[in-house]
């Protein structure tokens, strides 16, 4: 339905009240009528025409589909309910867009297959062809309209008209569009964003510069490029293909201005079509245009709302790691409680900017990646990405996204070449993937930085003993219990799960919902106030500590993350104050790890695989990996494995040279005498009594305040200073400034209180 035909029954509802013939309608096109807003008794105030509609005593105003909609018309949804090949002629009559300027927008009749077809043809800023689009039909489905030219690259269509919008052969300039959307007196020009192609055509039409996406779902990164200097306005359409384009869309302009379409419309094209004053329209839809920021913060907090809401009793609870071992433990995971344990605090710990990655280790059908999947379901999807294989090339190439998420690859023996390696440790490094490559272009071999958004943490399990040996020091090793009890204890459970005692059906919701809370709302700055007593205790034995204590520190804060709510904070910085319950825990996860790993002690298992090699090679003679299985009474590949530990650490050696002949197994180095790398929480406490760090708790800073302890309050802002300075090395201005801020009120109390 036409502009026209739509006008023509709306003037045979309204009242015309003697209005001359010269005013029905009159030389610009207006019909005088009755108002049909108010009590109206003169059809001298209220005009309507092909655009739009204005009464001037109620001030009441709009397009035709208003007016239509307060006359009770019902105008069909559209016109083309089945599909008719598209030309220039019927797509012209359909969009309602005069054939000429279509002609100059290069779009023409083609053939192909033998069937009439729209040919759109996407050029460059200079004007050149850099891909055509086909519209086979008019109406009909959706699915079946378009196909692309074959190995055709997508762009955003409009690129050579983005500074050259016209109407009718004016420019936009002329009709004073740009300045019309200039907002809040910015200098940028304004650019509209829209899904398709006609779309933007119609705003093109109406003098508007304008980049229409072909499809919701097509928006890609590299696009950002060319809406430079453009302040950018996105159409949001709706239904969820249209909330999906503006995610997509925001997530890499974040500052975008998102506009809706007024109620009864779905895209610009429709406004048109129903005769809206357009001008008008968007001179509207700019100024009541909300920031993608704006949007993006209130679906956040409304998510963090329902999230708390389901998590409940979650977010106080005292103990959340042992309330998460009962829950695995329900779930049928056996005897593999403090691995579960440590992924649960390395995967909180994403929120950080150093995350905790791992590797988990172990025998063929130890349990490890049982071990991982059960850990995966307390978290949502956003946590991390799962993968059961992966090539070199996909990690460095593909699009998920991996920012403040976790990279879990399972069995990775694959990513042991050279160039895998260098990915991983690239990812572990540097928090992200960084990988420069040559490719094709129409300028010949081109350098190209492929870098994958960090910070990214990772989690593997495999087979082997070892990984890259670069690799292996950025990670926290795990492995999976492989002996004889472990065994049992899960053939028990499997037992038990035959006879209907399998895992309960656990409702993971709160659970997961706890850890969306803590992803959108939690606090996710930590202080650690008993840190510099911890580095001085630590043992300092070996240089990988460097990255270890790292390690041990990010460990504390996830711990003090998830007891956020039952944890004091900072007054002034805000952040979360980690109790030595969080080290209590950390320590008994990790110590004896940290011993086995810098070799300060040497775990159970390796000890009890250097004593049977002892006891087999007293007379002297080689012992064979089988013989020590049967010595432990475990199964070779367990055996195996140990034994592989024990070689790299050199508690034995191998006097067989061909490595595919049976190992001949002698005892090496003397293994060390017990040294902890980490201190007892007892003896960390001791040092903190005996010589504390001026504390920023809460309670001692109210405490010196209360009694008007001068030098209390002196030593507290010396500290204040110190940490100033220590944040503004390390890049925090912010914070540093809120320190300064804090300092400066002390010494003002500090002066009232000697006054």
């Amino acid at each position: 339905m036409s502009k026209f035909d739509l006008l023509q029954i709306i003037v045979q509802r309204l009242d015309r009240a003697g209005s001359p013939d010269n005013k029905w309608p009159d030389s610009k096109g207006e019909y005088w009528a009755l108002c049909p807003y108010h009590n109206d008794q003169h059809p001298t105030n209220f005009s309507v025409s092909e655009k739009g509609f204005k009464c001037f005593v109620c001030g009441e105003s709009g397009g035709l589909r208003k007016l239509a909609d307060m006359l009770d018309i019902e105008i069909p949804s559209s016109d083309h309910n089945e599909a008719s090949p598209a030309t220039l002629e019927s797509y012209s009559e359909y969009k309602r867009l005069p054939i000429e300027f279509l002609n100059e927008l290069g779009i023409k009749t083609t053939e192909r297959g033998g069937k009439k077809c729209l040919r759109i043809p996407y050029f460059d800023k200079n004007g050149s062809e850099l891909a055509y689009r086909i519209r086979w039909n008019i109406g009909g489905d959706k699915e079946q309209r378009f196909s692309w030219k074959s190995k055709s690259k997508i762009y955003p269509y409009g690129l050579w008209r983005a500074c050259a919008a016209s109407v009718g052969g004016a420019r936009a300039e002329d009709l004073g569009c740009v300045q019309v959307c200039t907002r809040n007196g910015g200098d940028k020009k304004t650019l509209f964003l829209v899904e398709g192609e006609s779309d933007a055509q119609t705003l093109w039409y109406y003098g508007f510069d304008a980049l229409g996406i072909p499809g919701a779902t097509n928006w890609k990164k590299y696009f950002c490029q060319y809406l430079e200097g453009y302040q950018v306005y996105v159409w949001q359409e709706p239904d969820e293909g249209g909330k999906a384009f503006i995610d997509s869309v925001g997530k890499d302009l974040p500052e975008i201005f998102v506009i809706h379409p007024p109620a009864g419309r779905k895209d610009i094209s429709e406004c048109h079509l129903w005769g809206d004053d357009v001008q008008q329209l968007i001179k509207e839809l700019i100024q009541n245009a909300i920031p993608y920021s704006v949007i993006q913060a209130e679906q956040q907090k409304n998510d963090a709302i329902k999230a708390a809401g389901i998590a409940g009793d979650l977010l106080n609870c005292p103990d959340i790691l042992s309330e998460f071992s009962n829950a695995c433990t329900a779930l049928g995971l056996v005897g593999e409680e403090r691995n579960a344990k440590l992924l649960y605090l390395a995967l909180t710990s994403r929120v950080l900017q150093r995350l905790v990655s791992i590797v988990l280790k172990g025998t063929s059908s130890a349990g490890k990646s049982f071990t991982v999947e059960c850990v995966l379901r307390f978290f949502p999807n956003s946590a991390y990405y799962a993968l059961s294989s992966m090539s070199e090339k996909a990690m460095a190439y593909s699009k998920e996204p991996l920012s403040h998420r976790y990279l879990v690859l399972f069995e990775t023996a694959g990513m042991n070449s050279d160039f895998g390696s260098y990915l991983l440790r690239s990812l572990l490094s540097e928090g992200k993937i960084r990988y420069e490559t040559v490719e094709k272009s129409a300028e010949g071999l081109q350098p190209r930085l492929i870098e994958r958004e960090g910070p990214t943490g990772l989690i593997l399990t495999t087979t082997w003993a070892h990984i890259h040996p670069e690799n292996e020091t950025r990670m926290l090793s795990l492995v999976a219990k492989d002996d004889r009890t472990q065994t049992a204890s899960i053939m028990l459970k499997l037992a038990e799960q035959m006879n209907g005692k399998g895992p309960r059906i656990l409702d993971l919701e709160p659970w997961i919902a706890f850890q969306k809370w803590i992803e959108l709302a939690g606090n996710h700055s930590v202080e650690i106030p008993y840190g510099p007593q911890l580095a001085a205790l630590t043992s300092p034995k070996d240089v990988r500590l460097r990255r270890d204590f790292t390690q041990v520190l990010n460990l504390i804060s996830a711990s003090a993350i998830l007891h956020q709510m039952n944890r004091e904070t900072e007054p002034i910085t805000n952040r979360i104050i980690a109790s030595l319950d969080d080290y209590r825990t950390i320590y008994a996860l990790v110590s004896d790890l940290l011993n086995d790993l810098l070799r300060a002690t040497v775990s159970p298992a390796t000890q009890a695989t250097v004593e049977a090699v002892k006891h087999l090679t007293r007379d002297e003679k080689p012992a064979t990996i089988t013989q020590v299985a049967k010595e432990l009474n475990i199964d070779r590949s367990a055996a195996s494995r140990r034994v592989a530990v024990a070689l790299d650490h050199g508690y034995l050696r191998n006097l067989e040279d061909h490595e595919r002949r049976p190992a001949k197994l002698m005892p090496g180095d003397q293994m060390p005498e017990e040294e902890g790398i980490l201190p007892s929480p007892e003896r960390l406490l001791e040092k903190i009594n005996a010589n504390p760090i001026p504390s920023d708790t809460p309670a001692r800073v109210h405490a010196s305040e209360a009694t008007g302890d001068i030098e209390a309050q002196l030593t507290h802002a010396d500290r204040l200073a110190v940490r100033a300075r220590e944040m503004d090395e390390a890049g925090d201005h912010a914070g540093a400034d809120q320190l300064r801020k804090g300092h400066d009120q002390i010494f003002e109390a500090i002066y009232e209180q000697l006054d």
